[in-house]
Parts: structure tokens; sequence; C-alpha cells
């Protein structure tokens, strides 16, 4: 009597001979292409999960609105030293603002963006600001004390198209810096980082800070590979805005006296702007520690004795 239980399926099958196959390489070759495959494992694995993290934290009231518009600055922003399109700020804002915007415009969509805590400040409309005003100061972006985020990457070509989206979707971490909006003047940015980073020659390792305006040589400066800045206003009062440079260029002393060595965790940059926002009230230690931050911005929660 024949039997009618039905045979392995294909996929079984398939299972069957990979489980059973003989490894073609043998030796040190053979655990050389094991450890190969964990390590590309383990990567993808880091890759997916900060893509996760990406475009599931901070993305407001309308997260796929806003991964549009990231994915049309970063298509948009060109390499260091070649000029914006002209198609990108009417693509990119167009909707919003319409192609040609002039500063008063500029600056309420500004402000109504900051009211809504966590803001984007990108290369397209930085451009467009220094085309209108040849700065960046309190007639487009409204005065106050602002913390940027943003990713690290190359601006120049060849890796700069590839690595830019790298950089702001699969590497989650950021780097952070203080912003600082006055009344009058332009905008200054206080930027921590290796000695190196600023051109010092000496100890190029050592941790320091620079305090420069907001131009596009500044080391904070959306450019091709930094397109997308997360901006937080931490504060608006006109007292505090005008103290705020003179603090920071306390913070930029002590920090110099310190002689501290960079550390990719820290003490590093995210961890000098973090201790800076404490000592100014702006933040307390517990929430300088929380979990999410330590994961966006790796040293922000660090000790800062």
């Amino acid at each position: 009597m024949m039997s009618s239980k039905p045979g392995p399926t294909r996929g079984r099958r398939l299972l069957e001979r990979v489980r059973h196959a003989r490894h073609p390489l043998h030796g040190w070759r053979r655990w050389a292409v094991i450890a190969g495959q964990g390590i590309g494992g383990f990567v993808a694995l880091f890759a997916a999960v900060n893509l996760a993290l990406s475009l599931s934290t901070f993305r407001g009231d309308e997260p796929l609105s806003r991964t549009v518009h990231e994915l049309r600055v970063l298509w948009f922003s060109p390499p260091d030293g070649q000029p914006m399109s002209p198609t990108a700020f009417p693509t990119v804002y167009g909707r919003d603002l319409g192609p040609a915007p002039d500063t008063a415009a500029i600056h309420a969509y500004l402000e109504r963006e900051a009211e809504d805590g966590v803001f984007l400040l990108d290369h397209v409309m930085v451009d467009r600001i220094l085309k209108l005003n040849g700065r960046i100061d309190a007639r487009s972006l409204p005065s106050g004390v602002y913390v940027g985020a943003h990713a690290l990457g190359p601006d120049r070509l060849p890796l700069v198209p590839v690595t830019k989206y790298m950089a702001h979707y699969l590497l989650f971490p950021r780097h952070a810096y203080i912003l600082v909006v006055p009344e009058s003047g332009p905008a200054i940015a206080f930027s921590a980082s290796q000695n190196a980073k600023f051109g010092i020659d000496v100890h190029p390792e050592r941790l320091s800070a620079e305090i420069a305006p907001y131009t596009p040589d500044a080391y904070d400066f959306p450019s091709s590979g930094e397109a997308l800045h997360e901006m937080t206003r931490i504060t608006r009062d006109p007292a505090r805005v005008e103290e705020a440079i003179e603090a920071l260029k306390g913070a930029q002393g002590r920090l110099a006296a310190e002689g501290l060595t960079y550390g990719l965790l820290a003490p590093n940059s995210n961890t000098a702007v973090g201790c800076v926002l404490q000592e100014s009230g702006a933040i307390t230690q517990e929430a300088r520690s929380s979990i999410l931050l330590a994961l966006r911005a790796p040293g922000f929660g660090a000790n800062c004795d």
C-alpha cells in the first residue's frame, strides 16, 4: 500500500541541504570566514537598530512628512564648494513658504517651528538665508539660545553622496553644539571637539571648545555631510540670551584649563555641551543622563567633575 504522506517541500529540502553541506574551507580560513560573517551580521544589526531609532525618535506629529523633507534636503545638499541647486528651496519649502520668501516670512516660519520643540535647520534653509541676508542672525532665526545636534560625515566627493545618508539614518549618535542668536549681531556657535579638528597642532587629542560666528566656515555650520540639524530652543529670555556669550567664554576657559583628553564616549564634545547646559540650569543631571540621550549623544550624560 502506497503512503499518501506528502514529501518534503522545496524549502525544506534546501534547508536540509544547507545543514548537511560540507564547508568548502578548512582550518583558519574557515574560521576567518565565520568571523567575517559574524562581524558583518553585527554591523547589519547595528545599522538596523539605528535606522529604527532614527525613524522613530524626535519625529514630531507627522513622521512621514518629516522623513520626506529630510530626504529632499539630503538630495539637494551639494558637496563642499558647489552651489545649491536653484530648484532646491522651491522643492523643499515651496508648499509652506512659496518659491522665494523674504526674511520676514522665514522668521515667522522658524518661530512657529521653534514653538513646537525640536525642529530642523537644514542646509537648504541656511543657504536661502545667506542669499537674503549674508549671515545668520535674528532677522531670520528667532533670538534665543539653541542646542543643535547633527550627524558627522565628510563633505567632499567621492564619499559624501553615500555617507550623508548613512550618517543620518544608520549611525544614530549625534554631535551637539550650542547656538546663540542675539537680538543684534551675528549668531554665535559654541563647538567642542579635539584640538586637531580646529586646526590646533598643540596637543591634537585634547578636548577644547571654539566660539565663532555661525558662518559657512564654522565647525558646526550645516553642510552636505551634516545637512540636517535638529535644533531645540532652550530659552528666549533676552537677559539670558545676552549673558550666554560670556557664560560660554567662561566654559571655554575652564575646558582649556582642565586639559582633558578627548574620548570617543567621554569626555567629548557632547559632554562639554551637556555640562554647560547643566551649569546654566537649562537641564538637570538626571535628565542629562537619560538612556535615550546616552544612545543619541554618547558622552552627553558623563560626569562633569
